[in-house]
């Protein structure tokens, strides 16, 4: 599903200052070091299985409404792939400029009619399902600790499908972009996911 969200591009190395800032791409020596030195967790959830929603528990929480999900995620990704290359900005939440919060949360409102909170570490509490790496749908949020420090949200991105994502990285990579999570680095700095759009209104206007 969605795989028209899913052209190859270029896979850059990007890591994140407190709120999702910026690291340059790193020589291939640099970038296996980094590697080495982020956080260990494994490329499933660090969360016990066990707190994982099943398919059920997911309609559940979304009160019958899970059928309007893919159309709410395909809103959000067009909006989201309409503006690759829009520049990183620290604090951004406009077209003028996005941090990866910021990007995150104007989709959400424009397209899903949503208000996220504003920082990655606000966003990752949401009450919204968590869901397994192997059960990722398009829509979902994924969270990374690319600052180094164990289980500690730093960075966030829109998943895609076909293992990619979308996500404002940093000034120097680019601004808004797609890379894939199968990349070694995003790998070892996966944290977990969340179906945010489980928490969508039950009637939604999208933007045109």
């Amino acid at each position: 599903m969605l795989k028209r969200f899913a052209p190859l591009v270029p896979l850059a190395l990007v890591t994140l200052l407190i709120g999702c800032a910026a690291h340059s791409p790193v020589s291939q020596q640099e970038q296996q070091q980094q590697v080495k030195n982020s956080v260990t967790a494994q490329s499933t959830s660090v969360l016990f299985q066990e707190d994982l929603a099943t398919d059920k528990e997911l309609a559940d929480f979304a009160d019958g409404k899970s059928y309007k999900l893919p159309g709410l995620a395909d809103s959000i990704l067009e909006r989201g792939m309409s503006l690759i290359g829009t520049r990183y900005r620290f604090g951004g939440t406009s077209e003028a400029g996005f941090d990866c919060s910021g990007f995150i949360g104007y989709l959400f409102r424009e397209e899903a009619g949503m208000n996220l909170p504003r920082s990655t570490r606000e966003m990752i509490n949401v009450d919204a399902p968590l869901v397994a790496r192997s059960a990722l749908k398009p829509g979902d949020l994924l969270f990374f600790a690319t600052n180094g420090r164990r289980g500690r949200v730093s960075h966030a991105g829109i998943y895609l499908g076909d293992n990619q994502f979308i996500h404002s990285s940093s000034r120097k990579s680019g601004g808004v972009r797609v890379d894939s999570l199968g990349d070694s680095y995003w790998n070892k700095t996966f944290i977990e996911a969340k179906r945010a759009l489980a928490m969508a209104p039950t009637v939604v206007t999208a933007r045109k």
